[in-house]
């Protein structure tokens, strides 16, 4: 047995996960998966509800046995198993991100996290002074700052706008309305949130990229306008590919909702979107490749230098594990979830919910305030009652809970009960 194969059979061959369709697609009923077991594959504490496993991935089985065992054969002879075989890694890990999200091996990026892609692409970014980045209040703090970074160095205009005025109440047409009427001539690149962690909405990603495709057919080839995606909040949850989704760069990490690696990420971009930004980490990729896609633009923007490789090569296993429950499973099992969150807690009279309740705008994430109580002590007096929360740590803060793979039926009761103590909790 090689050592590729003994990698694959003993990251996969503890896992209690029985489906056998590998395709991701929609699932009959009969192939409902055993959510009590996917459940069993974390370690988690057991008097815990976690419900904020969005903010730092507990890995499943699968994903510690691998990374466990490339573990072993680093710590046995590092530069033996790198020679020998991180061409095969770096293949695998890429066939994988592939198999799960669509696009060629030769069109992505490998990065540590979100933080990094969006630092890496934003902060090559070759515009003039007359070009223009739009993007919005919504969006995470580490957009903000590599987009304010890069404008501070290349001189191009940052503009931020606003989407929706209420949050909990915001709808598609007033998104992309917003959106369409602050596009202007000089606007060169939409940078934007799939899913905003602030509050709970996702953006109609397709519907945005075909109004960009509209905007390009009327514009000459050298302004062409770009759509760039911090998706790490839909990445894990939605069932689609990177073409459905349609948008020219997508930056995401993988140990949040793919429940990969901690210190995973990825960028996707198509050849033209490539083209509008330059490395500034010089990468490896050449070295430890060796292949013809390895020195592609994307190979070229994947920061180089010494890694957590047992971390990087062990994610192959975890989109192996969403395939193996099946992305539509997946899709419906999380919403469900959080939408019965939803519709418990915008009928307490004591709670605000700032998530949308329409499906087609949220997805993982439930964000509210408890009347009379700072996020931070709706967050320290759900955690007394062992129900794990966090609270937006920019931004406006709100409380926010989330419900995963890691939850059950249970799990959103106590939850749901628990904030309803809070009513009296703080009087």
């Amino acid at each position: 047995m090689d050592r590729r194969t003994f990698l694959t059979q003993a990251a996969l061959a503890s896992s209690t996960i029985a489906l056998k369709d590998v395709t991701g697609h929609l699932h009959s009923p009969a192939d409902v998966p055993d959510w009590e077991a996917i459940r069993a594959e974390f370690n988690t504490r057991p008097e815990n509800i976690n419900m904020a496993a969005f903010y730092l991935a507990s890995h499943p089985k699968p994903v510690r046995e691998a990374i466990d065992q490339h573990r072993r054969l680093l710590d046995a002879c590092t530069i033996t198993d790198i020679d020998d075989n991180m061409r095969l890694y770096e293949a695998d890990t890429r066939s994988a991100i592939v198999a799960y999200f669509g696009g060629t091996e030769n069109d992505y990026a490998v990065t540590g996290s979100t933080t990094m892609g969006l630092g890496t692409v934003y902060c090559g970014l070759n515009f003039r002074a007359s070009d223009e980045v739009l993007s919005t209040v919504h969006d995470h703090y580490s957009t903000s700052s590599s987009l304010k970074f890069a404008s501070e160095r290349a001189g191009f205009s940052l503009r931020n706008i606003s989407l929706y005025a209420d949050s909990a109440s915001a709808t598609l047409e007033e998104i992309l309305t917003s959106l369409r009427s602050n596009i202007r001539p000089e606007t060169r690149l939409i940078a934007i949130t799939w899913v905003h962690s602030s509050t709970g909405v996702k953006l109609p990603i397709s519907k945005i990229s075909m109004m960009v495709k509209n905007i390009n057919e009327q514009r000459h080839a050298d302004n062409q306008l770009m759509l760039a995606v911090d998706g790490v909040h839909g990445f894990g949850i939605e069932n689609t590919t990177i073409e459905e989704l349609g948008c020219d760069f997508f930056i995401s990490g993988c140990h949040k909702w793919i429940f990969g690696p901690r210190g995973t990420g990825l960028i996707y971009g198509t050849p033209a979107a490539w083209a509008i930004t330059s490395p500034t980490i010089p990468s490896f990729d050449a070295i430890w490749r060796g292949d013809a896609g390895a020195r592609t633009p994307a190979a070229m923007m994947t920061p180089g230098g010494f890694h957590a490789f047992e971390h990087m090569w062990a994610l192959r296993a975890a989109f192996q594990m969403h395939l193996r429950i099946g992305k539509q499973n997946v899709y419906e099992r999380t919403l469900k979830l959080n939408q019965d969150l939803k519709e418990a807690l915008v009928r307490m009279p004591h709670v605000r919910l700032y998530t949308p309740l329409a499906k087609e705008l949220s997805a993982g994430m439930v964000c509210f305030d408890v009347v009379g109580l700072e996020p931070a002590k709706v967050v320290a007096k759900l955690r007394s009652m062992n129900v794990i929360a966090s609270q937006t740590p920019y931004n406006t803060s709100y409380a926010r809970v989330s419900a995963s793979l890691l939850n059950n039926d249970s799990d959103i009761e106590r939850t749901i009960s628990a904030v309803r103590k809070l009513a009296i909790e703080h009087v």
